[in-house]
C-alpha cells in the first residue's frame, strides 16, 4: 500500500482547489449565505424578495441556489442593504498572521 503525500491546506478550500479568484468567491458566498438567512427569517418568496432588492426573481434564484458568477460583490452588499443591513468595508494592513486577501464576517 502506498501513501499519497498531501500538502497542507488553507483556511480557504476555494483556494486549495485551485481557484484563481477563491476569495471574491468566498466573499460572495458568505453575502449570499446571509441573504438567504433573511429571505428565510422574514419568510419572503423569490419574487418578494427581488421586489425589495431591486433585483428580478430569476437573480434571487441564482443567489438562492449559489450560483453567483454573474452576481457582483456590490449587487450583494446593496441586497443586504436594501434588507436593513449595515455592511462595512475596512481596509487595513496585512499582519502576519493574515496574507493579504479578502474576508467576510456576516
Amino acid at each position: 500500500m502506498t501513501r499519497k503525500e498531501h500538502s497542507p491546506g488553507t483556511d480557504n478550500v476555494l483556494l486549495d482547489l485551485g481557484f484563481e479568484d477563491a476569495a471574491e468567491l468566498s466573499a460572495k458566498a458568505a453575502l449570499a449565505l446571509k441573504l438567504n438567512e433573511l429571505i428565510d427569517q422574514r419568510g419572503l418568496s423569490q419574487i418578494e424578495a427581488a421586489a425589495i432588492t431591486g433585483m428580478t426573481q430569476p437573480k434571487v434564484s441564482q443567489i438562492r441556489r449559489y450560483k453567483l458568477q454573474n452576481i457582483s460583490l456590490e449587487r450583494l452588499m446593496r441586497a443586504l442593504v436594501s434588507l436593513d443591513q449595515h455592511v462595512e468595508i475596512v481596509v487595513e494592513p496585512a499582519r502576519r498572521a493574515h496574507a493579504p486577501g479578502i474576508t467576510v464576517a456576516a
